[in-house]
């Protein structure tokens, strides 16, 4: 079977290569370059994906074993698809999530379609994930997987993609890696915004702003507010906060206080107590659906990557979905994920619009 792996030049997508040929079957590698952090003269911390190093360590990966490998461009559509509405959301103050763009609009759909022209009966890529049939599962090592950012590639996407490593730990990996002597074997792991470099993605949007078409203004400092609407002190911009932050600001008093939310119209910062911080429920926009009941179930929502998920009531409506939980869920920040588990599976997910705090329910 010929198949299509992505390469990145890091240590996973290097294994699924190698396990794909140890298969037997005829492997074509292809490198995407998104965004290259030294082409902007911007310092990079190690393992950013796309820089010339990584993009020439798996031309010597693709090489060693003894496949083709082929590099095309797409960073004018990373930065349309990705990037701009990265710095847009950040201005309007929801805090984004780029990688979960980035696989709905850049990877996997240009990755598929050459995967196609090539001939390639399937896309392998590196990602911590299994596919059980048709369906999106978690990794057997809970620790890297990546389910949470691959509900966003759609169902066409999906039955065509595999996932040679969902079955295998990060030191399993690695341990293949070594054994085939792969120049990536102890590569760093990528970073998880591979266009910020390291001095983060606040200075990133501050450089970047004229181009994103966001105004100095939006990126202006403003007043931090009680919850009351007085205001106890300032901060560097709402696109340096996120809700549930607590350091950053400059807060009149000894009490501790944690961004509640965020009123970009005002450039302004809401405060409160970590009580404060809890929702019961919450809206999703731009629902992808990998399998979607037609009526209300329940689930366990996971609202960002490092977290634990949660037991919930989900009632799809088309595009959009509610979310109850059965208990308070602190710090929910709009513009972040919110997937659908059942059981191990991923059944959907999209973006928070809107949360409803205390005892309230969508």
């Amino acid at each position: 079977m010929r198949i299509v792996c992505a390469m990145s030049g890091g240590v996973d997508s290097s294994v699924a290569a190698a396990l794909l040929v140890e298969a037997g079957h005829e492997v074509v590698g292809i490198t995407m370059r998104l965004y290259d952090a030294s082409a902007h003269g911007e310092a990079s911390a190690g393992g950013r994906c796309c820089s010339p190093a990584e993009v020439y360590r798996a031309r010597e990966v693709c090489d060693l074993l003894g496949i083709p490998h082929y590099v095309v461009d797409e960073s004018e559509l990373f930065w349309q698809r990705v990037i701009v509405p990265f710095g847009r959301d950040y201005a309007a103050g929801r805090t984004p999530n780029p990688c979960t763009r980035c696989n709905q609009h850049v990877k996997f759909p240009p990755l598929v379609a050459r995967a196609r022209a090539l001939g390639a009966e399937r896309l392998a890529t590196g990602h911590y994930a299994r596919k059980v049939g048709n369906a999106l599962c978690r990794a057997a090592d809970p620790r890297k997987d990546q389910s949470y950012f691959l509900f966003s590639m759609g169902r066409a996407a999906l039955s065509f993609v595999e996932f040679p490593l969902g079955g295998m730990t990060k030191d399993e990996v690695r341990a293949r890696a070594r054994a085939l002597g792969l120049p990536s074997a102890d590569a760093p792991d990528s970073q998880e915004l591979c266009f910020v470099s390291s001095d983060g993605h606040a200075a990133f949007l501050e450089r970047h702003a004229a181009r994103l078409g966001v105004s100095g203004e939006a990126l202006a400092e403003g007043p931090v507010l009680d919850r009351a609407g007085r205001v106890v002190g300032t901060h560097g911009g709402i696109h340096t906060v996120t809700v549930g932050q607590r350091r950053g600001l400059a807060v009149a008093g000894t009490r501790r206080r944690y961004v509640l939310s965020i009123v970009p119209e005002q450039r302004a910062v809401v405060v409160g107590d970590a009580k404060d911080l809890q929702v019961a429920g919450l809206e999703v926009g731009e629902v992808c659906d990998l399998g979607l009941p037609a009526e209300p179930f329940s689930a366990r929502v996971q609202v960002r990557h490092r977290s634990r998920p949660y037991e919930a009531v989900v009632v799809p409506g088309g595009r959009r979905a509610r979310v109850r939980f059965q208990e308070p869920v602190s710090a929910v920040a709009p513009g972040q994920a919110a997937v659908f588990y059942v059981g191990e599976r991923v059944v959907g997910g999209g973006w928070i619009d809107r949360v409803h705090p205390g005892d309230a329910s969508p």
